[in-house]
C-alpha cells in the first residue's frame, strides 16, 4: 500500500552537490517552509511544553540547521517576547553553513555531537531526522538526549497521502528546480508515522518521550529530562 512503509532511498541533496545547487536548494526550501509555517511548532508549542518562565533564557542547539533560517526565525520570535535565546546552528556541510551569515554556526555531525553532556538547554531538529536510516536515528536521538540539559523537541514530516498530494500540487505550481521537487516528495516517503518514531525513541533510551501528530502534516517528538 502507498506510503505504508518508510522508504529508504536517499534524497538527491543527501550527497555533496555544487555550491550553486546548494544555494538554490535552500532558497526553495525556505520558501516552502515559510508557506507551511515550519517554525510554528517551536514558537507555539515549545514554550507550552517547557513553561514560559523557563523560556526567558535558553541555549538551543538546532541539528541539521543548514543555512540557519530556523535559527534566525526563533531568535527573532524570542526577542519580540523579551526572551534571550542563544541558538546554535549545527550542520555537517560547510557549504550550507557558508549561507548562514550572522548565525552562531558549528560544523558537526548530528550522530556525534561536539558538545558535552547536558551542555545545551534544548536540542531541536526540524525535518531532518527522516534523512537517517533507523540505526542512525538511534545514534541521533541518543546524542540529542545526551547533550540536552532540559529537553529535546523534534519536528518532522508525517508520512501520509494527503501531505504528499498537497506538496505535489504546491511544487507543481511553483517555480522549483526538479531536483528539489523530487527530494521534497521523497522526504514524505521517508518520513514518519507516530509509532515508528516512538519506538525508536524508546530504544534510544529517551525517558518520558511523547510523539504526537501536529495538524496532520508533522510528527512532534518531545522529551523532558527530570530535574
Amino acid at each position: 500500500m502507498f506510503l505504508s512503509r518508510r522508504d529508504t532511498q536517499a534524497e538527491y541533496f543527501d550527497a555533496e552537490r555544487p555550491p550553486e545547487e546548494i544555494a538554490a536548494f535552500y532558497a526553495s526550501l525556505n520558501a516552502v517552509n515559510r508557506l507551511f509555517g515550519f517554525a510554528d511548532p517551536f514558537n507555539r508549542l515549545m514554550p507550552k511544553f517547557l513553561g514560559e518562565p523557563a523560556c526567558r533564557r535558553l541555549s538551543i542547539l538546532d541539528l541539521g540547521g543548514g543555512d540557519g533560517f530556523l535559527s534566525k526565525l526563533l531568535s527573532l520570535s524570542a526577542k519580540r517576547r523579551g526572551w534571550d535565546w542563544r541558538v546554535i546552528n549545527l550542520d555537517l556541510r560547510l557549504q550550507a553553513l557558508s549561507l548562514a551569515a550572522g548565525n552562531l554556526n558549528v560544523a558537526g555531525s548530528a550522530l556525534a555531537l561536539p558538545f558535552g553532556d547536558a551542555s545545551i538547554d534544548v536540542v531541536i531538529a526540524s525535518q531532518m531526522t527522516h534523512h537517517f536510516e533507523d540505526d542512525e536515528v538511534l545514534l541521533h536521538l541518543r546524542e540529542a538526549w545526551r547533550v540536552a540539559r532540559v529537553a529535546v523537541f523534534f519536528s518532522d514530516l508525517h508520512r501520509n497521502a494527503v501531505l504528499y498530494s498537497l506538496l505535489w500540487l504546491v511544487l507543481r505550481i511553483g517555480p522549483y528546480p526538479r531536483s528539489f521537487y523530487l527530494d521534497a516528495l521523497q522526504s514524505v516517503r521517508r518520513a514518519w508515522r507516530i509509532d515508528e518514531l516512538q519506538r525508536l525513541a524508546t530504544r534510544a533510551g529517551m525517558v518520558g518521550v511523547r510523539v504526537q501528530l501536529y495538524f496532520g502534516a508533522r510528527v512532534l517528538l518531545q522529551a523532558r529530562k527530570q530535574p
